[in-house]
């Protein structure tokens, strides 16, 4: 390989270890190129470019990379399965371990999930989930029971099924669904009794002025001497 090829390669190596969170390692020694070439295309549905790499040029490239963690998985003939930021890191588990199982020849040494460096045994607990789909599902109905029975449905220490439940506990802390303290409500005025209507007040009774008798008009003078006679 040329100098000009090497570095080529090296670097698409460093930005593929630098851009993947997650990424899975085996060793794909006594495939053929055939099955090689079957098993990149059901990985790459499963949204993983399968790479076979060698050890010398990966080392420089995790080292241009910073990701130097990943260099203990390196030993022997190495392939890298890159997950897509929309790959499904369990169907890509679940084809490795299909393959390794049914052949025998492929091994797989573990790989990055999230970004912290796994075993071979956390792939294949990985592989023995259900599709991403699913999972999802249960996650939403698990975050709401018991804790117990989130512990009890995933006891492996995976990084991205970790992050869905801590951003699903935050969405429903946001959603105030952890029983928020009620705010003081403000005391409804009490309602005023009806007061007594005032008894009207009597209208003092109109006086009644009587209207003066006419005044006896005065006796005439014949009358007068009558009066005076008798």
């Amino acid at each position: 390989m040329l100098r000009t090829e090497k570095e080529r390669v090296v670097a698409e190596l460093a930005r593929q270890l630098g851009e993947s969170e997650t990424l899975m390692v085996a060793d794909y020694r006594g495939l053929t190129m055939p099955e090689i070439d079957e098993l990149r295309g059901r990985l790459l549905e499963a949204g993983a470019r399968f790479r076979v790499v060698k050890n010398t040029l990966t080392k420089l490239a995790a080292e241009q990379a910073g990701t130097t963690d990943v260099l203990q998985l390196i030993d022997g003939p190495t392939a890298i399965a890159f997950l897509d930021a929309e790959g499904d890191p369990v169907a890509v588990a679940k084809v490795l371990n299909e393959v390794a199982r049914a052949n025998d020849v492929l091994v797989i040494r573990g790989g990055v999930l999230e970004g912290t460096v796994v075993g071979e045994d956390e792939i294949k607990r990985l592989a023995t989930l259900p599709p991403a789909d699913v999972l999802r599902a249960q996650l939403v109905g698990a975050v709401a029971a018991p804790l117990t029975t989130v512990v009890g449905l995933f006891t492996a220490p995976l990084r991205d099924l970790v992050g869905v439940i801590d951003a699903r506990i935050r969405q429903l802390e946001e959603q105030g669904e952890a029983v928020p303290a009620e705010e003081p409500q403000a005391e409804a005025p009490a309602e005023e009794e009806p007061q007594a209507e005032a008894p009207a007040e009597e209208q003092p009774a109109e006086e009644q002025t009587e209207e003066p008798s006419a005044e006896a008009e005065p006796a005439s003078a014949d009358e007068e001497e009558e009066q005076q006679d008798g």
